[in-house]
């Protein structure tokens, strides 16, 4: 059996994992929906308390956290209220200015339920406030720890002194009446490789688009769904992909129950029923309440692909790095049905045309199969730096490109100084350029593998699956302990019956939401 048969047995057994503390993410994601405050004024602070508080603050995409522990019955809390979302408005929420940047919440010490979480952090007024990486919140703080990384905020009396006190620590220049997609605060992402990290959000954000696209697409003004008698095959092929090789849980486990369920779904006679239209439109419907990466995704902003302008990079940006990812991921064996995976998903599914063609006729170009994963990587690679070769020239032309974060043959220097052999005339293309493959490769490696989910190893998200299967540090490759092998080829035994169990279970149930 194939390994990308193994992992979806594996991912299928963890299907039924605890997942984060329920509420956390739907909390993240509607906190600029809620009503209340002083006048008009919305609610865009995070409430949190005792029994939230670790779950949102370990889940949050942000660099860092605001907390501010007060007490609902304080007069002079009611008065800073105001002042505390007017920051929040900038970072928090759906329509947040400047998002994933800081989580701003606050603790109400006057509920019970919280009187030990405000005694941990040793609050000894209202309001008092915090500041620091999110996960260094989970332990507490006391005056006398001289090495803590949370700070207490001493001057955050007016809004403006807050936002202020933020720039500093930042080295921004956020202003409270800055609007959506003024970022001309973002730095580059081209001489930091540590960036990429935070674009495992990204990879979350494009994998639900993604589905959202397939599931959505408007043909005039009807919505149509994509999966047909012809691309049915490619989505299933992808799918099974992404259920091996996704760098985030959360999407191998929402694509492995989509999977799971595609046969009663989505069944392949569907189109040649009598009741066509009706049948596809019950398939949308219930495949709607199946979430590829949660529920709370889309979130509706983007991390390292977030442009200077609100039309540049995003969804394109994080659907390369999936595909990135997905590429050093792979075994040698799986280097050739990748390939066809991704070019076929490509070709069904992505619906800028013009791109999707281009793609395709890259795709067509090769003439041989690949044997090694090696070279399906550096194919990949190769093509993105073709395409971003003919896109340079055009938008140089018309003046459409992100003038913060413009096209480049990739990776530059500054990332990867042994990539490069020797390098031609300065934006003249990647054919002029003398690369080192194997360092490249070894770069590819280390960029989309390790160093991608490195922001879920450090706060604890994805370190290792509840299977033991660990993503190795030195080659990026899938590594299952001999424990966890044996467990398989005993298991595989039996999936046959597990298959039909689980099939029979399926057939005699509503198909559930996925988890929060």
């Amino acid at each position: 059996m194939s390994l990308v048969c193994w992992i979806l047995i594996l991912n299928l057994w963890i299907l039924k994992a605890s997942s984060f503390q329920p509420g956390s993410r739907a909390l993240l994601r509607a906190v600029a929906d809620n009503n209340g405050g002083v006048g008009d004024l919305k609610d865009y602070a995070a409430e949190l308390n005792a029994t939230n508080f670790d779950a949102v603050l370990k889940d949050t995409p942000a660099t860092y956290a605001i907390v501010e522990f007060f007490a609902h019955w304080c007069p002079a809390c009611r008065n800073y209220k105001p002042h505390y979302e007017k920051v929040a408005r900038l970072f928090n929420g759906h329509n947040a200015v400047h998002p994933g940047i800081v989580l701003m919440t606050r603790v109400d010490c006057a509920l019970k339920v919280n009187t030990k979480l405000c005694d941990k952090f040793s609050v000894s007024h209202y309001p008092m406030l915090f500041w620091g990486p999110p996960t260094k919140f989970l332990a507490g703080w006391s005056s006398d720890q001289a090495k803590s990384k949370l700070r207490v905020i001493d001057d955050a009396r007016t809004a403006e002194c807050l936002l202020k006190w933020i720039n500093k620590q930042i080295g921004s220049s956020y202003g409270l009446d800055d609007e959506n997609f003024e970022n001309e605060h973002l730095s580059s992402n081209i001489s930091d490789p540590g960036q990429i990290a935070r674009a495992v959000y990204d990879v979350e954000e494009a994998t639900a688009t993604a589905f959202d696209i397939i599931l959505e697409h408007k043909v005039g003004i009807s919505l149509s769904c994509m999966i047909k008698s012809g691309t049915r095959a490619s989505l299933i092929k992808f799918l099974q992909l992404i259920v091996a090789h996704h760098p985030s849980r959360r999407c191998r486990k929402g694509s492995a129950e989509i999977l799971v369920n595609f046969d009663d779904l989505c069944p392949f006679d569907i189109w040649s029923s009598t009741k066509y239209d009706v049948d596809t439109t019950n398939m949308i419907g219930v495949l709607r309440n199946f979430h590829i990466c949660g529920k709370d995704v889309p979130r509706g902003y983007w991390m390292f692909c977030r442009g200077s302008r609100n039309d540049t990079r995003g969804f394109s940006c994080g659907l390369w790095v999936l595909m990135h990812s997905l590429s050093v991921r792979i075994v040698d064996g799986e280097s050739q049905s990748a390939f066809s995976s991704i070019c076929d998903f490509i070709h069904n599914f992505f619906i800028c045309e013009e791109c999707r063609q281009h793609f395709y006729e890259m795709c067509s170009s090769v003439k041989s199969p690949f044997k090694t994963a090696r070279d399906f990587a550096l194919w990949l690679w190769s093509a993105h730096n073709q395409v971003n070769e003919r896109l340079m020239k055009e938008e140089a032309s018309l003046k459409t490109g992100d003038p913060k974060f413009p096209k480049i043959i990739w990776p530059p220097k500054q990332l990867c100084p042994s990539c490069q052999h020797s390098q031609g005339p300065k934006d003249k293309g990647s054919s002029l350029i003398e690369w080192n493959q194997d360092e490249v490769f070894k770069f590819l490696i280390s960029y989309y593998g390790n160093t991608l989910v490195s922001f879920y190893k450090e706060n604890g998200l994805r370190a290792e699956d509840e299977t033991g299967v660990i993503l190795d540090d030195s080659t990026s490759a899938i590594v299952v302990p001999v424990g966890a092998a044996l467990a398989i080829a005993l298991a595989s035994c039996a999936f046959g019956a597990l298959a039909c169990y689980w099939r029979s279970r399926q057939k005699n149930r509503k198909p559930r939401r996925s988890w929060s």
